[in-house]
């Protein structure tokens, strides 16, 4: 079975990728029109997630910033490959790649995915679009700095997670989930940049009882798929 490819999640996801094209193409276009470079842009945002967390999520509260359809497919393999029965999202948003990873746990069977995000009316509408795809009964959504959400409820071995959230926490995140991730479970990091938190550092030292390296697709996004080894 696979429920991505047609029915009604397809459908729903087709229509959210639509809806965040639309949504996120004048935020685009101002990135684009700034006389700056990346790197300059990714240290404002670094500057500005540690100045004010919230206020900064907050002015991006319309916007999707979600994954790329490709990406999409790739983290439901993921979360098939390793046959995973208990995701943790940091960073759900609108919703997109939520259903990804929650069809991927129903298509085998049943599962639990918590996510959190730290802006109410996002999870307002990821809640509303995962009902929408009958993911509802999957899927848990708490709002809030994810080092406060995760710190309780999160029981059992985790098989998968993905970071797609604040870039200056993914390490805090990480750290936060540790004693609950199983030998093998899979680390994706979406936009993981090698300058925030030292999380790249951290996950591709063995010593910390990882495996990891870049993802060598959508260049440039810095994609990091880690393995915890032990």
């Amino acid at each position: 079975m696979n429920s991505i490819s047609s029915g009604q999640v397809a459908e729903v996801l087709e229509r959210l990728h639509q809806e965040a094209e639309a949504a996120d193409a004048p935020l685009a276009a101002d990135a684009l029109s700034e006389a700056a470079t990346r790197e300059e842009l990714i240290t404002q945002l670094l500057k500005d997630e540690t100045n004010d967390l919230k206020g900064t999520y907050r002015g991006f509260a319309e916007n999707f910033l979600n994954v790329s359809p490709e990406f999409g497919r790739f983290l439901y393999m993921c979360a098939r490959a390793c046959k995973a029965r208990c995701i943790v999202e940091f960073g759900s948003s609108m919703g997109i790649s939520t259903i990804y990873l929650a069809t991927a746990l129903r298509d085998m069977g049943g599962g639990r995915l918590i996510g959190t995000d730290l802006v109410p009316s996002k999870v307002e509408r990821a809640r509303a679009n995962v009902a929408a795809a009958g993911l509802s009964g999957i899927v848990e959504l708490r709002v809030g700095d994810a080092r406060e959400t995760l710190k309780s409820g999160v029981v059992g071995d985790v098989d998968m997670v993905l970071l797609d959230g604040a870039f200056t926490l993914y390490l805090d995140v990480l750290k936060l989930l540790e004693p609950h991730l199983k030998p093998g479970a899979i680390i994706i990091g979406e936009n993981a940049l090698e300058q925030a938190s030292g999380y790249i550092d951290y996950v591709r030292n063995p010593r910390n009882g990882y495996l990891s390296q870049s993802l060598p697709f959508e260049a440039g996004r810095g994609n990091e798929l880690t393995i915890k080894t032990s």
